[in-house]
């Protein structure tokens, strides 16, 4: 290994860089790493950084820079331990410096979900798409059924309404100008309330809430899973709707529907707590989905105007298309419609009904 590691990493705090250095090099040779091999990894919407670093050929290992108080690593390593005893495909904590926000871990490799089903959708093959989704549903069955929910903290009323503020601060107010009247307001927060009434009648377990083409690798076995720091105890329909009504890739409703009946099959088989009814559940779904969809909303918009990561806003319009599909279905949603159609003019939606 070379003294220093490699130049293709780039760091804007030289003080981090140098705490960084001295911690790679302690944990370097009880791995084999190879520190002139360290090369950006992948992006992220947080402030994390993930680096690939080759070990013993021909394994690599994962690098992430948390760095605090912005992020915090000790969920994410509560969390790979949670998924490990669960017997699922989840990034291995090896190392930790879970005060700067240092930590090395197992690699799951470099095809991500979202371009397996990408390509096999262009060429269709339906075949393989319904394959990945199929491990993917299965595995999140192992996961509801397994993960012990109770050491995780709630999906409450308080934390709904704050994801769901997102919307007018950052969509309505920072992207597109406008500013609600009284009564806008007013009807604003009746949805807000039958949303949030809905997710807190459903029953609870444990949700990685960001369960999604983008955070699951083709691996073996299948799939590896990422990003799940933020997990949660909440309700039972949030993370099919997550994988169903995606931020990168949509389908089809009769599809959607299909994988969403093999989820709910497989789920009271395992016995959990999910509604006799099929199109109960799919109506927890698609309200769910609708709280997540305007939380996305505002968190793209954010990334845009006080992240400075624009490109997440180009796929407002899907959100968009999803809310409106949900808000136009249903008894107590009219008012929603109402809110958003003016801003649906500003983008093209079209594409995705």
């Amino acid at each position: 290994m070379t003294d220093s590691t490699s130049s293709a990493i780039a760091w804007t705090d030289a003080a981090r860089h140098a705490a960084f250095e001295r911690w790679f090099a302690a944990i370097a040779p009880r791995h084999g790493l190879r520190g002139q091999t360290l090369r950006p990894a992948s992006n992220d919407a947080s402030f994390r950084r993930y680096f690939r670093v080759d070990g013993p050929a021909p394994t690599a290992f994962i690098v992430m820079d948390a760095p605090p108080p912005q992020e915090d690593v000790r969920p994410f390593v509560q969390l790979a331990a949670m998924f490990e005893a669960a017997a699922l495909n989840a990034p291995r904590v090896l190392e930790q410096d879970e005060a700067m926000g240092f930590l090395l871990l197992s690699d799951l490799g470099s095809r991500l979900y979202l371009q397996a089903l990408e390509e096999a959708v262009a060429v269709g093959d339906m075949h393989g798409a319904d394959a990945l989704m199929r491990d993917a549903i299965a595995a999140l069955v192992q996961w509801q059924q397994r993960a012990d929910a109770s050491a995780l903290p709630p999906y409450d009323d308080a934390l709904l309404r704050r994801e769901l503020a997102l919307f007018p601060e950052w969509c309505v107010q920072r992207e597109f100008g406008v500013a609600w009247t009284e009564t806008q307001q007013a009807t604003w927060q009746g949805t807000c309330d039958l949303l949030v009434a809905s997710a807190l009648a459903q029953p609870s377990v444990a949700v990685h809430r960001d369960y999604m083409p983008r955070n699951l690798m083709v691996a073996t076995p299948n799939p590896g899973i990422l990003d799940f720091q933020d997990a949660v105890r909440g309700p039972i329909s949030y993370d099919v709707a997550s994988l169903l009504r995606d931020a990168f890739i949509s389908w089809d409703e009769a599809q959607e529907i299909d994988w969403a009946v093999r989820y709910w099959q497989s789920a009271r088989s395992a016995a959990l707590p999910v509604p006799q009814d099929f199109g109960e559940f799919w109506r927890q779904i698609e309200w769910m989905g609708l709280q997540r969809h305007l939380k996305v909303l505002g968190i793209f918009c954010r990334l845009k105007h006080r992240d400075g990561k624009p490109k997440y806003s180009e796929d407002l319009p899907r959100f968009f298309a999803y809310a409106h599909k949900v808000a136009t279905r249903y008894q107590g949603l009219g008012g929603l419609v109402r809110l958003i159609e003016p801003l649906m003019g500003a983008t093209r939606v079209d594409a995705y009904y």
